[in-house]
């Protein structure tokens, strides 16, 4: 999600999910293994996410508006994230206010408003597995994401980005899993796709990494579609995933990738996230 499009994305396609599963319970991993960081987000309806994990980023950069010439201005209102009081997170991209004036870089004012969460300084994957049970929502122009970062505090791409799923406009059954990394980026990031059984904003569904030492797996409810090892990468020192990663939420909308929204695009558009859990080895404050 720190870039520009990838219309033109490198997929290394092993086979489609075909049906990726019907949406899961609550508790998918199918074994005892706990998790050492988990959010579950119990809490009144309308309460900020706990600042003691989660960070909330505010604007629409500078740089290109997030790199892909993005329409939202990310906030720290409630209206954009908030728990909704029955065990989930809600991350809404909204038509910003009339007369709100927020700066955009991609126009003087941004049309959207919206939410981008992160773990960075606080709760981080070094080895092991990443789970979000999520609904994403879909639309022309939407582009919900959930992705790590690495925290090896290089300049991107070279920091390493895992895009643990995306869901792009008008795409609404297609999961994507990218990997981004000094040599391989935008266009040329390294993935597989996933097909959901339907539109991803009907039903929950566990979207996961297993980051491992040189093997990096993505999966859709318990399924794995797309494995990367450094083998795969232009060159073996581009391989930058050995260092722990923080977590990112977030809903762009409009953008070079998926292009802009129209009168058809939802709002509010909401993640619904369910839980995030971290299992195996990592950093949680």
């Amino acid at each position: 999600m720190n870039r520009r499009p990838r219309l033109a994305l490198v997929l290394a396609l092993i086979g489609l999910l075909g049906g990726c599963g019907s949406a899961v319970d609550r508790d998918s991993s199918g074994t005892d293994e706990k998790p050492f960081w988990q959010a579950e987000f119990d809490g009144a309806s309308a309460t900020r996410p706990s600042a003691r994990f989660w960070n909330t980023e505010i604007g629409n950069r500078d740089a290109e508006g997030w790199g892909n010439n993005e329409l939202q201005y990310y906030t720290d209102d409630s209206s954009n994230s908030a728990l909704d009081g029955e065990g989930h997170l809600l991350l809404s991209a909204r038509p910003a206010p009339a007369g709100s004036e927020l700066p955009c870089h991609t126009r003087r004012f941004c049309p959207w408003t919206s939410a981008r969460l992160t773990t960075e300084g606080k709760v981080s994957l070094t080895h092991g597995r990443a789970e979000v049970r999520a609904k994403l929502p879909t639309g022309t122009g939407l582009l919900p994401a959930v992705w790590m970062l690495g925290n090896n505090g290089v300049e991107w791409p070279g920091q390493g980005e895992i895009d643990i799923c995306e869901v792009v406009g008008g795409e609404p059954q297609t999961v994507y899993g990218t990997a981004h990394g000094p040599t391989y980026y935008n266009d040329n990031g390294i993935g597989g796709t996933a097909t959901l059984p339907a539109d991803a904003s009907q039903a929950f569904h566990v979207y996961a990494v297993d980051k491992q030492p040189h093997r990096i797996t993505w999966l859709v409810d318990g399924k794995p579609y797309f494995t990367l090892t450094p083998s795969q990468v232009p060159r073996p020192r581009d391989w930058v995933f050995e260092q722990d990663m923080h977590l990112l939420l977030n809903v762009a909308v409009g953008g070079d990738w998926p292009g802009p929204p129209d009168a058809s695009t939802p709002s509010p558009a909401t993640m619904t996230v369910d839980y995030v859990r971290f299992y195996g080895e990592g950093h949680s404050g």
